[in-house]
């Protein structure tokens, strides 16, 4: 990791007025009462502009919506690169790596579903390190094992290696999955903690960066292990456990999993949480679904990072919050077109929506 001059003052500023730009409440609340071209029509009058008009030959509807949503997505993010220098830029690029998770998540499950590959390659975010070739090559394989091999060069190929012979026994996508996510964070949190107290105090920007990604650890392990309770599967949550969260050790986990009053008020009893997330726990124990919950849970760590930005302006901690809240706002859209396209009501997309 480079150790050279950062620029946080400078990139935080542009973040800033990025963020002003995100879409509003109100903004959701009006396309939800859209078609597809309308809310196509919509986006082109906002910054979504450039994508909107150069797709636009080749897509309608809600391809052209994903198509741009995508697209517009990488470059912002690609602007947060170019924008940053020294260890601030290596902080971003790491995180930004788990773009790379979410194709590799993308094409296994597209795979698995026997899924177009044109339709994969519509939900596919250029914004990580993996190249498009590889991409791309993975998205002409016909089976799971196959698109595997092709990640032999990169740090992907040893977990998923070892998580196929499990998806073999079991049929659950939820050990590569798992794997996946693993050895992100678990990488991620080694690599930077290291330099970190080399470089650092323990209470400099980059320690911000650290307690960032152990609220994303400790909201992940929650909806994993949710995910795995509500699935039936005969699956130990404790398996899937990743480390370097603070909320839970294995045991905890897998016993938490079979209460849900009790796994949320763990968390509320969390000092770093408890004190931090009182709207985001009153979403947490009202949730009545797996995806209300996990629709929640991102709502809270959105609100922990706005949370830690807020009291540290100089570290690492906005441009998080901004890649989470660009995150959202994509996904709230993506979320409204597909749900118009196949005729949901307007109370069945608010449910699909992340909104603080």
């Amino acid at each position: 990791m480079s150790i050279g001059a950062s620029n946080p003052e400078y990139v935080n500023a542009r973040v800033r007025s990025r963020r002003a730009s995100l879409f509003a409440d109100e903004d959701y609340r009006k396309l939800i009462r859209m078609g597809p071209s309308e809310i196509a029509r919509f986006m082109e009058e906002t910054e979504y502009e450039r994508e909107i008009n150069a797709l636009g030959s080749r897509f309608s509807g809600v391809d052209l919506i994903e198509y741009a949503l995508n697209r517009n997505l990488a470059k912002h993010f690609h602007d947060l690169l170019d924008w940053s220098e020294g260890r601030l830029y290596d902080l971003i690029s790491r995180y930004l790596r788990k773009f790379d998770v979410w194709n590799l998540k993308t094409i296994i499950r597209g795979i698995y579903t026997d899924t177009d590959p044109e339709a994969i390659r519509t939900d596919l975010i250029r914004a990580g390190e993996l190249e498009e070739a590889t991409l791309d090559r993975m998205l002409e394989t016909d089976t799971i094992e196959d698109a595997i091999e092709i990640l032999n060069r990169t740090d992907y190929y040893d977990p998923l290696t070892v998580a196929y012979e499990e998806f073999e026994e079991t049929g659950a996508l939820v050990p590569l999955e798992n794997a996946l996510d693993r050895e992100f964070y678990e990488q991620l949190l080694e690599d930077v903690s290291r330099t970190a107290s080399q470089y650092e105090p323990q209470e400099g920007p980059e320690a911000k960066y650290i307690e960032f990604l152990q609220a994303e650890i400790d909201f992940r392990n929650a909806r994993n292990a949710l995910r795995l309770a509500r699935s039936g599967a005969d699956l130990d949550p404790a398996s899937y456990y990743i480390e370097g969260g603070v909320l839970f050790d294995e045991s905890e986990l897998s016993r938490l999993v079979g209460n849900y009053d009790e796994l949320v008020d763990h968390i509320a009893e969390n000092k770093r949480y408890g004190d931090r997330l009182s709207g985001a726990l009153d979403r947490l124990r009202d949730a009545d679904s797996l995806i209300q919950f996990e629709h929640a849970l991102d709502a809270a760590l959105l609100e922990y990072a706005d949370t830690l930005s807020s009291i540290y302006p100089a570290s690492v901690s906005a441009v998080l919050s901004y890649i989470l809240a660009k995150e959202r706002e994509v996904e709230n859209i993506r979320a409204i077109a597909r749900g118009r396209e196949v005729g949901l009501e307007e109370s069945e997309i608010e449910e699909e929506l992340v909104i603080l």
